[in-house]
């Protein structure tokens, strides 16, 4: 029998998230039927959507949600042989004895140089969001114009080399100066430090001086009403995160955008990539294969240990990664 460890959340979050609302517990785990697995994780993935999802989508008490890369280390299902590798949603846990019906099994063409953990980040969930998000949302087209913020984070440092792998000019926003350098490693056209800049609408407008065709949304809030401004007639904005948000316990209100959509003809649209899940075998090869041509960086921010979920969470809450935040346990 093995013996697991799990991450709690026996308190739902009242503004940004505290140690208090995290309990480590340990877990005696039964023996794998008929058609089941027994995985170890290798990877956990910490990513902004935990924070309102685990309002809406979990009880207290639960195993706190989330994805992680898992070795089969014990197997009674041949699809899944011991030794192979998985991406499942089995939550901040060690270990998991689970049926198989969820499980993605690595690409099987997977290059031998390239770490499992990018299957959380680049070449997972994170880089389809972005993919999905320029391809099926915005439609960017060549020559066009793209707004992204939160860009050096997991998706918007993907957004920003997919629009330039498209032929676009990319402005990107980011909140450090290193974070700033990092995105001009990456070929960003223009990029703005929001937390020195003297004022952000100036700071876009001088980035640029004709408007945005396109903005993909990751952060919300006042960000949001600056930008919407200077975006050109029949723009269009894909709505992926509100980070900016997540934390309140009091909504944020106003200014409120109807006025410059009507005006300027806009065309915001939420979404969530696994809208497209029926693509997503294909799309992942064309991001392996972006990476291995050398037209995409994958910067991870790796923690060590699986006790110290919680304050990677955290620390990806308030913006500590650069990159793809990952636990390797």
């Amino acid at each position: 029998m093995v013996q697991a460890k799990a991450w709690i959340l026996i308190k739902h979050f009242e503004g940004f998230p505290k140690d208090s609302n995290f309990e480590l517990k340990l877990e005696q785990l039964p023996e794998p039927k008929d058609g089941e697995v027994l995985l170890e994780a290798v990877f956990l993935s910490v990513d902004p959507y935990m924070r309102p999802f685990s309002r809406v989508r979990m009880n207290e008490g639960e195993v706190m949600i989330g994805t992680q890369v898992a070795k089969v280390v014990q197997s009674n299902n041949p699809a899944f042989p011991v030794g192979s590798h998985v991406v499942g949603r089995c939550g901040w846990r060690t270990h998991t004895v689970c049926d198989t019906t969820d499980l993605i099994p690595i690409m099987v063409d997977w290059p031998e140089d390239v770490s499992l953990s990018l299957a959380l980040g680049a070449i997972g969930m994170p880089g389809l969001t972005a993919l999905y998000g320029i391809e099926e949302v915005l439609g960017l087209q060549a020559g066009e114009t793209l707004l992204v913020n939160a860009a050096a984070g997991a998706v918007g440092s993907m957004v920003g080399q997919i629009a330039k792998i498209k032929g676009c000019q990319v402005v990107g926003s980011a909140g450090s100066d290193a974070k700033v350098a990092f995105l001009k490693e990456l070929g960003f056209d223009q990029t703005i430090n929001y937390k020195s800049v003297d004022s952000l609408d100036q700071a876009l407008r001088e980035a640029a001086p004709d408007g945005y065709d396109c903005y993909f949304e990751n952060v919300g809030g006042p960000f949001s009403s600056v930008a919407l401004q200077q975006m050109k007639n029949f723009g269009r904005i894909a709505v992926c995160g509100c980070i900016s948000l997540y934390n309140d316990t009091t909504p944020q209100t106003g200014p409120y955008p109807h006025l410059t959509m009507i005006f300027k003809q806009l065309k915001m649209e939420g979404f969530i990539q696994s809208r497209w899940e029926h693509k997503h075998p294909e799309s992942l090869k064309r991001l392996m294969a972006w990476m291995k041509e050398g037209k995409l960086q994958c910067r991870e921010h790796i923690t060590e240990g699986f006790d110290n979920m919680p304050a990677a969470f955290m620390g990806m809450l308030q913006g500590d990664n650069i990159g793809k935040a990952i636990i390797k346990v």
